[in-house]
């Protein structure tokens, strides 16, 4: 059985990625098992500037699922650059998903400048799902024009894959990954989280300090995969699916709906062995689909 897959170039042993926000910066979790095993993995979301991150408490369980409201918490990407990178090049050997936010155009294209010169980098994972500040704080991944300015901006100062992470929480996902194909990205990443809230019924408060946070886990799935299976027979590129997959099945679920490679996300945080289970799982599932080689699968 032949899970490799090639995702912008860069050939992976398996298409299983860790989520970015999910998995740290990957060392955290080299303490409990060799993670060589995975495809790759996207690191924590950096931004220019360091960030405390959100008020707590930041975590509401659902059924099915979590919302969380973090906040970007993250040293900065200096900090990145100079302290966790050589942290994590001594425990994973491969090409890393660099994730990236920001809350100006300016920033997303100098801290992508920073990360493309890294040697450890191989893709830029940018999350234009934070609040544009310049632009009323609607977010940059709402609009393909403001997608677009994004994807033109950051492919100007790098070299390396630049894969554009959308929000689902729009109207039309198509027309928003069909602009960041056009201002030049060569991958679309998708689904970042829904918007979820719960209430305290006896604080009759909101659970989050934020009152409102991102949704994910299993009870999104259905709708990761419709999406993946929209944008992915509208673009060219490839496109990473995330969004509630908890198994080997989901991951080949995803690929039949379109993904080239497959993100885990909430089921890191369930269970920290999950990515390596269901890379372990796959041969397992595809001996029994018939499935010789995972980069045969097609979109349905």
């Amino acid at each position: 059985m032949n899970t490799k897959v090639n995702l912008c170039g860069i050939q992976l042993d398996n298409p299983v990625i860790p989520a970015s926000g999910t998995f740290g910066f990957g060392y955290e979790f080299a303490e409990i098992y060799d993670i060589n095993v995975l495809g790759t993995f996207s690191f924590k979301g950096t931004t220019l500037e360091p960030r405390f991150g959100n008020p707590t408490p930041r975590i509401a369980e659902c059924t099915a699922g979590m919302i969380n409201a973090v906040g970007l918490q993250n040293p900065g990407v200096e900090k990145v650059i100079a302290e966790e990178l050589p942290k994590l090049k001594k425990c994973f050997h491969k090409p890393v998903m660099a994730n990236v936010s920001g809350f100006s155009v300016e920033q997303y294209v100098e801290t992508c400048r920073l990360l493309d010169n890294e040697e450890q980098v191989g893709w830029l994972e940018v999350n234009v799902s934070c609040p544009n500040v310049h632009g009323g704080g609607m977010s940059f991944g709402t609009s393909p024009e403001a997608a677009a300015e994004v994807t033109k901006a950051v492919k100007k100062v790098t070299t390396k894959p630049v894969i554009i992470k959308l929000s689902p929480n729009v109207t039309d996902i198509v027309s928003i990954a069909k602009a960041c194909e056009d201002a030049g990205a060569d991958g679309i990443s998708l689904i970042n989280t829904l918007l979820g809230m719960r209430i305290d019924l006896k604080r009759r408060k909101p659970i989050i300090a934020n009152t409102m946070g991102g949704f994910s886990g299993p009870a999104i799935f259905p709708v990761a995969v419709r999406m993946v299976y929209q944008v992915s027979g509208a673009v060219k590129i490839p496109v990473i699916g995330m969004g509630g997959v908890q198994s080997a099945r989901d991951v080949i679920e995803m690929m039949m709906a379109g993904a080239t490679a497959v993100q885990v996300g909430a089921m890191n945080l369930v269970n920290p062995f999950a990515c390596k289970e269901i890379i372990e799982q796959l041969p397992v599932e595809m001996e029994k689909l018939g499935i010789e080689n995972l980069s045969d699968i097609k979109r349905i």
